[in-house]
C-alpha cells in the first residue's frame, strides 16, 4: 500500500485503508502486507514503482491525488494488479473503490441542522478535489433539507454548493491549520464543525474537546475509534467504509478472483454510513434520530435524491 501524504496515522482514509490490509492478513495468514508513506506528490510514482519492482501481487494507491501517477505506472505495467481508493480508472488492471459519501453527508447535515443551537455550522476541506467536495455538497444539502422541513434558517459557513466555493486548508497534514479554520467558524457563531481534511481535521477535534464550545462531525473512520482521545467532541462520523472494501479486494485477489468490477459504496450496501453517536447518544433527541433514519431509508429507496457534481459516475 502506498499512502497519501497524511500517512498511516492520519486517523482518516490512510488509516482506514491500512486497517483493511491488516484485516485481509488476519483472514489469510499467507498474505504479506507492507506499506510506504508518501511525504509529497513527487513520491507517488517512485513509491508505486518500488512495489512493482518488488513483484507485489496487489498494489493499492490511497487517495484521488494519486490518480495521475497510478494511471502512468499501471499503463506501463499492464500485467500488474493495482487498486485505488477515491478515483476511477478505465484500465483493466486497476480495481477502483469509490464512495457516494454525499448520501451519508446529507444525513450528517440534517443532523447538524437539528443539533445546532446557534443556527450556524461550518465545514472546511483539505483540498478542493472531488473526494472532499462531495462530503461538503451532501452536508450543505442536508442542512438545507432540515431548514425546509422545519422552516428554519441554519447557516452553513465554509461552503457554497451552488458556486462550488468554500474554505480549504490546502493540505491534509496540518492540525494547526484545522484548528485555525474551526476557531474562525466558532468566532462567527458556529457550534458544529465538519472537517473533511484528514489529519488536518484533528486540530479541530482537539480544539473542540478542549474548549467545549463546539462539536465535530468526523469523516472516513469512526472518530471515537480512530481518534478516541477526542471522542467527547464527536457528534458522529460520516463513515466511508474503505476498510471493508480494501479487505474484500485483497482477499479476493489473493484467492485469484477477478477484480475487474469496480466497488461503489452507498448507504444501501453500507459502503457509507453514519457512525454511532457514542457520548452524544443521550443528547440527540429521539425525534431527530427517527427523522435521520427515515431520510436514510428514503435515500436508499430513491425517493430522496442526493446529488453532487463530485459523485462517482
Amino acid at each position: 500500500m502506498v499512502t497519501d501524504q497524511g500517512g498511516l496515522d492520519d486517523k482518516s482514509f490512510n488509516a482506514a485503508a491500512w486497517k483493511g490490509m491488516e484485516n485481509a492478513k488476519a483472514k489469510n495468514p499467507n498474505i504479506t502486507i507492507k506499506n510506504v508513506q508518501s511525504k509529497t506528490e513527487a513520491d507517488y510514482e517512485p513509491n508505486l514503482n518500488g512495489f512493482v519492482q518488488q513483484k507485489c501481487d496487489f498494489i493499492l494507491a490511497v487517495g484521488g491525488l494519486m490518480s495521475t501517477a497510478l494511471e502512468k505506472v499501471a499503463k506501463a505495467n499492464p500485467n500488474q494488479q493495482f487498486g485505488i481508493v477515491d478515483a476511477g480508472s478505465a484500465l483493466p488492471n486497476v480495481h477502483t473503490m469509490q464512495f457516494h459519501t454525499e448520501q451519508a453527508s446529507f444525513l450528517a447535515g440534517y443532523l447538524a441542522g437539528g443539533m445546532s443551537k446557534s443556527g450556524k455550522v461550518g465545514t472546511y476541506g483539505g483540498l478542493k478535489i472531488p473526494p472532499v467536495t462531495i462530503f461538503m455538497d451532501g452536508f450543505a444539502d442536508g442542512v438545507a433539507e432540515y431548514n425546509k422541513a422545519k422552516s428554519k434558517s441554519v447557516q452553513v459557513l465554509g461552503w457554497d454548493k451552488a458556486k462550488q466555493e468554500g474554505t480549504f486548508t490546502e493540505d491534509f497534514v496540518s492540525p494547526d491549520k484545522g484548528k485555525a479554520k474551526s476557531d474562525a467558524f466558532v468566532a462567527q457563531g458556529a457550534d458544529i464543525v465538519f472537517p473533511v481534511a484528514g489529519k488536518t481535521g484533528t486540530g479541530s477535534a482537539s480544539a473542540a474537546k478542549a474548549s467545549g464550545k463546539f462539536s465535530v462531525i468526523w469523516v472516513d473512520q469512526d472518530g471515537c475509534v480512530s481518534n478516541a482521545e477526542n471522542c467527547a467532541a464527536f457528534l458522529t462520523t460520516v463513515v466511508k467504509n474503505i476498510t471493508d472494501s480494501v479487505t474484500d479486494a485483497i482477499t479476493k485477489g489473493a484467492a485469484g478472483e477477478d477484480l475487474k468490477a469496480p466497488y461503489l459504496g452507498t448507504l444501501a450496501n453500507n459502503g457509507v454510513s453514519l457512525a454511532p453517536f457514542h457520548e452524544w447518544e443521550s443528547k440527540v433527541p429521539a425525534e431527530l434520530k427517527a427523522e435521520v433514519d427515515k431520510l436514510k431509508a428514503d435515500i436508499i429507496a430513491g425517493t430522496v435524491k442526493v446529488e453532487s457534481p463530485a459523485a462517482p459516475k
